[in-house]
């Protein structure tokens, strides 16, 4: 039996959290993880039960860590945080290790789409609720705990980690504690994020809980930056391999009428929520500031190419207005990118190019109600953004994927992709180079 707790019910647990974190005190976080950013690794502790920051050992020797706060009623926990050092070798909290990038990379694990559906969904005004007291039906904290056990290096999320529409919902801690930080603590444990906004944390969504937990900009005064439409794109660098992280919750995959600005325009009543995004200007911007080295990731919340219809459709538009934003590179990546990886559709896809542009992945089968099963699951021949796909593969089912540099001294843009079932069983494996990928 799914159980659903009333708004009230919610509002008496918040205020009967509020005054023990006042009152209390614990050296013990409720969660610790590092996340990636374009100044260094970024260590946060959440902390359910205390007043003050502890300090964190890098190198053996006490760093203070500083507070980060959101909203006391909303989010009645403190969020301490500590900008690593280069060079930092081992990192201690608490005696508790905490995951650092590696010195030479030799595994990305990627999920995304991970949060448990309850009631209707505003993006397809469907009830297909997910029980979220069942693996079987949302195996979310198995797959983070079989992701745990593969021990990847870095570990990359490509959005969408809250989608309760019904109680507990909002954006609020017990949310973002059952949703997503619950069933993904091992995972936390195991491995450095990158972590990527998607469409369900958008502003009027579950942003204010993005931008406490998983922006990478440090605090300022203990305050997170100010949400908005369109995040600035993130570059992190591992071991000389960059990934570029681009903010596409607010690209309408759809193209907008107004090209020019992020637009408010009509409201949704379902969500309370603007019903078109930024245009492609905005990206078009974003990609020309761009200088990825070669071998780079793109990643995105939304794919650039995709498809997701039941029937297979071959004029899919996915992403018209990332596709749009790319018209002055020929509808290709800009030079050193050579694969694009993303989720938002509820399956497993990969697929290249007849005019061999970045390999693109769409990796959206972490745990959310799967979407349609492609019937075609071999889509070569379909036309996309512009070109052709030269190969393409989907799979209708939960996994998560991890990719291996063939060549670990040299990152050149070629990579082993395994994809994984929840359970961890190896599923199928996929040779990428930077202009195809063939699966077998």
């Amino acid at each position: 039996m799914r159980v659903r707790h009333s708004a009230s019910a919610l509002a008496l647990m918040l205020a009967i959290a509020a005054p023990a974190a006042a009152h209390a005190k614990s050296d013990t976080p409720d969660y610790t993880y590092v996340l990636l950013g374009a100044q260094g690794p970024i260590a946060r502790a959440i902390y359910s039960d205390a007043t003050d920051c502890p300090s964190i050992k890098a190198d053996d020797k006490d760093q203070p860590m500083n507070a980060r706060m959101g909203d006391n009623t909303a989010f009645p926990v403190l969020v301490c945080e500590f900008l690593v050092p280069a060079g930092t070798k081992k990192l201690e909290l608490r005696g508790k290790k905490l995951p650092l990038p590696p010195d030479t990379l030799e595994s990305v694990a990627v999920i995304g789409d991970t949060g448990c559906r309850i009631g209707a969904d505003s993006d397809n005004d469907s009830d297909d609720s997910q029980d979220c007291d069942k693996v079987s039906d949302w195996p979310f904290s198995q797959l983070a705990a079989s992701v745990a056990k593969r021990k990847p290096q870095v570990l990359v999320h490509v959005g969408d980690y809250i989608y309760r529409e019904v109680a507990p919902y909002g954006d609020n801690w017990n949310t973002w504690m059952l949703d997503f930080f619950k069933p993904a603590k091992p995972l936390l444990e195991a491995a450095p994020w990158i972590a990527t906004r998607g469409n369900h944390e958008i502003c009027c969504r579950n942003g204010q809980g993005f931008m406490l937990f998983l922006d990478t900009t440090l605090a300022q005064d203990q305050k997170p930056a100010v949400c908005k439409d369109l995040l600035d794109p993130v570059t992190v660098s591992v071991d000389g391999q960059q990934f570029t992280v681009i903010d596409s919750s607010f690209a309408p995959d759809d193209l907008p009428t107004n090209k020019n600005v992020c637009s408010a325009g009509k409201t949704n009543p379902a969500t309370d929520c603007p019903a078109t995004g930024c245009t492609t200007n905005a990206y078009a911007g974003q990609f020309s500031a761009m200088k990825p080295t070669s071998g780079a990731w793109f990643v995105s919340h939304r794919p650039v190419w995709g498809f997701k219809n039941k029937s297979f459709k071959k004029d899919d538009p996915l992403n018209a207005t990332l596709q749009g934003a790319l018209a002055n590179w020929g509808g290709k990546l800009p030079d050193g990118f050579t694969l694009a990886v993303a989720g938002h559709i509820h399956v497993w896809e990969t697929m290249s190019f007849a005019d061999q542009r970045s390999p693109q992945f769409v990796l959206g089968n972490g745990g959310t109600q799967l979407g349609h099963e492609i019937k075609n699951k071999k889509f070569k021949g379909a036309k996309v953004g512009g070109t052709t796909v030269s190969y393409g593969y989907s799979v209708d089912k939960w996994g998560f994927t991890i990719f291996t540099p063939k060549h670990k001294k040299t990152l050149d843009g070629n990579w082993t992709a395994t994809y994984y079932s929840t359970k961890g069983n190896d599923k199928l494996t996929c040779s990428v180079t930077p202009t195809a990928v063939s699966c077998d």
